[in-house]
């Protein structure tokens, strides 16, 4: 999957994320792994997310 075909609007974003990490993933690194997205482009996606106010929470594997 490449960043094209990720939602570029913040809250889309944090909805897509936090429901791809709910159905299928344990953790970031590991969605990033599976839909190839490269160690950069995770981190663009969570400073997009972080400068909408949303920060990653790994206890609960989501985005608050």
């Amino acid at each position: 999957m490449s960043l094209e075909n990720i939602p570029k609007d913040p809250v889309m974003l944090m909805s897509f994320m936090n429901m791809k990490l709910r159905d299928k993933y344990s953790s970031l690194e590991v969605l990033a792994d599976d839909l190839d997205i490269s160690e950069s482009e995770l981190k663009e996606l969570v400073e997009r997310l972080k400068s909408a106010g949303f920060d990653y929470n790994s206890s609960r594997n989501q985005f608050i």
